[in-house]
């Protein structure tokens, strides 16, 4: 097709390539019929463009009625133009298909498709750097040369199952099998580094599930409503207004977060006739099961009520309920932190210290969950006098943020070289963790034999040393879309769906 056919009715110049040049787009069928009468357009010739392919760029104005009319006149200019029409075929792109476009000719790779769609669906500024880290070649050169040192190493070893009784090797049997043991172990250190750091970048990417424990009436909902500044939750004097999971989103020093309002967790008062719905059952037991999938899992206890006007006897308590949920969360992949509320009961300052202390020996003495942080303190009441402590709302927003951070850190000598690996998917980290299983076992195999004699004799099994290296190459491979193992067109699948 004759792009200057659209152009004028008359084509004045061919098109400069990479230069704006001003046009009039004319209707194909009728060169009288004026669609735009100031239109940008650009060449891009292949292969330098975006897909490697010939690019023609119409930036019309943006109105619906002109834009639709220029897409209704493009396939027409096809039959005006005395071009057969089964020569040529226009139609909307499919979802993602200038991008695989792209990946078809070289100029993107699996590792920089994935992470565009991260920079599309980006909505904090962590989310954005974590994108961006990814959308470099980086990651898929990191990949690359794992894949080429285990391809050397399993050359190395293939080597010794067909020629070692026919051909002299600089090297003895022993003395290169525990060479290639070396470069995995180093290897294999770099991987978990890699995953390691991966399921840290997906906080970053997902965002970072927070749960809110407490009892009834400790000032959840209230506390949610200060952090969001809007109404999110229903507050109210009553016991367990919270029957549900509440969960808001919102960004906290550019992380996403997931704020979820769970509700009270207590018991029956053994001294009152009070009872306990199933509604209020059905939401206590859906609060465990959130607060045990959290990645931060924020304790909120209030002050009980003071025996003395200057709030010097007030106490804060753990109840049965909350302690219970707080030792079955997993230490290991969820973080704790405590917080004391309703601060306005203290009268002053000075007794808050102590209210942090008896709280930090019930912990220890309860056996609970250690917090990450220090014991923050808290007021949901906005417009305090200048005589109480303060809120503390801020406080606790840059405490956490300095907790996020923590969790997101990278790991590995180098953090400069580590910090792109948070931008691995989730696809990507579960092909690592296959390709760890597979580096180690071949140092299983490879340990069965310490000194190498067991090599020397044929007793230890090369083949399957050497297809277990072959394995995690081939998952490598699969990452990047690089290699004969990388089933390209079922990965494309997976990712262009999303």
């Amino acid at each position: 097709m004759n792009p200057l056919f659209l152009l004028s009715p008359q084509p004045q110049s061919i098109l400069r390539p990479r230069h704006a040049t001003l046009r009039t787009l004319y209707h194909p069928r009728n060169p009288a019929e004026v669609l735009d009468s100031g239109a940008l357009i650009l060449s891009f010739p292949a292969p330098y463009t975006a897909t490697g392919e010939d690019i023609l760029e119409l930036h019309v104005h943006g109105g619906n009625a002109v834009v639709k009319s220029v897409l209704r006149a493009i396939p027409l200019a096809i039959e005006s133009n005395s071009v057969k029409p089964d020569a040529h075929t226009i139609r909307y792109a499919e979802p993602g298909e200038f991008t695989r476009r792209a990946f078809y000719n070289g100029l993107l790779d699996l590792t920089q498709v994935e992470a565009l769609g991260d920079i599309l669906s980006a909505e904090t500024e962590q989310q954005r750097r974590i994108a961006v880290r990814g959308s470099s070649n980086v990651l898929a050169q990191q990949y690359e040369s794992w894949r080429q040192l285990l391809l050397h190493a399993r050359g190395e070893l293939e080597a010794l199952i067909d020629f070692s009784e026919d051909q002299h090797f600089d090297e003895s049997p022993s003395r290169l099998i525990t060479s290639v043991k070396k470069q995995v172990l180093d290897l294999k250190a770099h991987v978990q580094a890699s995953i390691e750091n991966a399921s840290r970048g997906e906080l970053l990417r997902k965002g970072i599930d927070i749960a809110f424990v407490g009892a009834p009436n400790a000032g959840k909902s209230s506390l949610l409503n200060r952090i969001v500044g809007r109404e999110a939750a229903i507050v109210s004097e009553e016991a367990g207004t919270t029957r549900d999971v509440i969960d808001v989103g919102v960004d906290i020093g550019g992380f996403h977060c997931r704020f979820g309002d769970l509700a009270g967790l207590r018991n029956k008062p053994p001294d009152q006739d009070v009872t306990i719905g199933s509604i209020e059952l059905e939401g206590m037991r859906r609060a465990r099961e959130r607060a045990l999938v959290a990645d931060v899992v924020v304790a909120i206890l209030s002050i009980s009520p003071s025996c003395s006007q200057d709030g010097s006897c007030s106490t804060v308590d753990v109840n049965p309920q909350v302690a219970s949920t707080l030792r079955l969360c997993d230490t290991e992949k969820q973080v704790v932190v405590y917080v004391i509320n309703k601060i306005d009961l203290v009268g002053s300052n000075q007794n808050i210290p102590k209210l942090q202390a008896l709280l930090k020996k019930q912990i220890s003495d309860d056996d609970l969950p250690l917090s990450r942080l220090p014991i923050l303190v808290t007021s949901c009441i906005s417009d305090l006098p200048p005589r109480p402590v303060a809120d503390g709302i801020q406080p606790l927003l840059e405490s956490l943020v300095v907790l996020f951070r923590d969790l997101t850190a990278t790991s590995g000598v180098d953090s400069a070289t580590w910090e792109v690996s948070l931008g691995a998917t989730e696809r990507q980290r579960l092909l690592l963790e296959q390709c760890l299983k597979d580096l180690q076992d071949f140092l299983d195999q490879a340990d069965q034999d310490p000194a190498g004699q067991k090599l020397e004799t044929g007793s230890i099994d090369i083949v399957m040393a050497a297809e277990s290296l072959r394995s995690a190459a081939n998952g490598l491979a699969r990452i990047t879309g690089i290699g004969e193992a990388a089933n390209v067109e079922e990965v494309l699948g997976v990712v262009f769906e999303k």
